[in-house]
């Protein structure tokens, strides 16, 4: 068989397998609108908190109102005590809590530190992020007056008071992330893993079909039929991630420092090599929706041993051994290095080059799976 009439068997395999289709066009597009969505708005504003008042001065009652002008927290109800705050935030009608301390005024005449207490539901870090922000932000504004017209009192001209009521200063300049948002944080990254999963399912779920099947696939040499399989679904992803990065960033706000040739680069290995894994398990698997249960289990193992959404310091180091041997760890490191802080290719030359060593080892490991799935007799 010549390989322009594999290569059109090939094609044709590819198009009519309905599953294979949706897996990956209807994958990567579905995802990358249905993942960003939640988190559209970049951080999250208004949450609603209780106050619970102890001290109902006049001077708590304006922390009340400087706190609830604040964009990040909203207040939604007052609490008479620290228990009935409690049930609120724990029945789910409030988010966080602010505590504001018996003689706070009182403390505040006396030149002492008032102790408020803050609480936020920490099961959601933005949420948690946002109203501790929130609170910090008004009870600091009032603490720097307070501590401004103290000094005024003592007899410093308020130019100097404002200069020096704070020992340091805080100036926040955001670097890679400018909007200081998830979007921009999580979804260069997430993206990666979406292509890699997608296009393992695809070729994996292709394979699996094959089995149940007696066709050409049978009668071709293991190394034409996979360099032709390989080089189709590689060709695909190249499309599908011009789209990622390219209409989805732009869609989506997100920065992109490096140029189109260098994405190119690093996505011949990273697509190459995950295709043969695809191939790979849908060659061992019994069942080919298995291929796709396989995907989704390890995409948070994935996900998480990347090294950009969890300190690596904070996981064992067996598990930072075993990402390694997957393509997306090196490759998300490199895409975001480049692309969202502007590396030079020189630097990120040993990722590439261990994403060449996958491809190697994943093609080595593809060709004897398929080869032993051709040669065993049907069932």
């Amino acid at each position: 068989m010549s390989l322009f009439s594999l290569l059109q068997k090939e094609l044709r395999s590819i198009f009519t397998n309905q599953v294979v289709m949706l897996t990956v066009f209807g994958g990567v597009i579905f995802y990358s609108f249905l993942y960003p969505l939640p988190y559209a708005k970049q951080t999250p504003t208004e949450q609603d908190i209780t106050v619970v008042n102890l001290d109902n001065s006049a001077v708590s009652r304006q922390l009340e109102r400087m706190v609830n002008a604040t964009p990040q927290v909203n207040i939604v109800g007052r609490a008479h005590s620290i228990e009935q705050a409690k049930q609120q935030f724990v029945s789910g009608q409030v988010r966080g809590l602010l505590v504001i301390p018996r003689h706070f005024y009182r403390d505040l005449l006396l030149g002492k530190s008032p102790i408020l207490s803050y609480a936020g539901d920490a099961s959601y870090f933005l949420v948690y992020g946002t109203i501790i922000q929130g609170l910090a932000q008004a009870s600091g504004t009032l603490g720097a007056k307070a501590t401004v017209t103290r000094m005024l009192m003592d007899g410093v001209p308020l130019a100097s008071a404002q200069e020096q009521y704070a020992q340091a200063r805080l100036n926040m300049k955001p670097v890679f992330n400018p909007v200081i948002g998830y979007v921009d944080y999580v979804i260069p990254g997430v993206f990666v893993l979406i292509l890699q999963q997608t296009l393992i399912m695809g070729t994996g779920l292709l394979v699996g079909t094959e089995k149940d099947r007696n066709g050409y696939w049978k009668r071709t040499p293991t190394m034409s039929l996979l360099s032709i399989r390989v080089f189709i679904f590689v060709a695909i992803y190249y499309l599908l991630a011009m789209f990622y990065f390219g209409f989805s960033f732009d869609y989506y706000h997100i920065s992109q420092l490096a140029d189109g040739w260098l994405i190119v680069k690093l996505l011949a290995p990273f697509l190459i090599s995950s295709a043969c894994i695809g191939i790979w398990l849908g060659a061992i698997l019994p069942r080919r929706e298995l291929v796709t249960m396989v995907v989704l289990v390890s995409s948070m193992p994935l996900i998480f041993s990347s090294g950009f959404i969890w300190p690596l310091e904070a996981l064992p180091k067996p598990l930072i051994w075993l990402s390694q041997l997957f393509p997306c760890t090196p490759a998300i490191q490199s895409f975001l290095s480049v692309n969202q802080m502007g590396a030079d290719f020189s630097l990120i030359l040993p990722l590439w080059s261990v994403m060449w060593g996958q491809v190697i080892v994943w093609g080595a490991i593809a060709c004897y799976a398929y080869r032993k799935l051709q040669q065993a007799k049907p069932q």
